[in-house]
């Protein structure tokens, strides 16, 4: 018989000392948009946002790709061991799936101006606080500590940003 893995320790809010104690708590609260008092997840996605626009001019549209699939994967390490480390599922200090989800988002849209991506940031971030019908399986689906629980931190927003880019293509049908 095989021992049950040790209990998540009780849950802790983030600091900066915490930020700072380990690589993957750095990259989980975004760089440190996370630990914003109110509105983590809408701090986090401004911050996704503004590196966005720096990073843009600097890369080409496959490197941002590669650029996305590649936070991805590093995400999914970084929230994983982030949230076991704060003892809580899904830590609205971890903002990391906003970010990378966003990304996601800008790189479809390419080439909107500003004005279509403050849409695209308010479908985001509707999509993601309210959780309607996808988002809110892909929320609920993926719970526990461990590769399973990381992925589900990185699942929902992947889910909203589907929905943004569903109702995005769906208005420049309509257009």
């Amino acid at each position: 018989m095989q021992p049950s893995p040790a209990a998540p320790p009780a849950p802790v809010r983030p600091t900066a000392r915490f930020m700072l104690a380990h690589p993957a708590h750095f990259i989980a609260l975004g760089f440190g948009s996370g630990l914003a008092p109110v509105g983590p997840g809408t701090a986090g996605t401004l911050w996704g946002w503004l590196a966005w626009l720096a990073l843009v001019p600097w890369f080409t549209t496959a490197q941002l790709g590669g650029l996305i699939a590649g936070a991805t994967l590093v995400g999914w390490w970084a929230c994983t061991v982030t949230a076991r480390r704060l003892g809580s599922l899904d830590p609205s200090n971890i903002v990391w799936d906003e970010i990378v989800a966003f990304w996601l988002v800008l790189w479809l849209v390419l080439p909107a101006g500003l004005l279509g991506q403050a849409v695209a940031f308010a479908l985001f971030r509707f999509f993601d606080a309210v959780k309607p019908g996808p988002v809110g399986w892909a929320d609920r689906a993926f719970h526990g500590f461990g590769p399973r629980g990381g992925f589900g931190i990185l699942a929902d927003d992947f889910a909203a940003a589907f929905c943004t880019l569903l109702v995005i293509a769906g208005w420049k049908a309509l257009a």
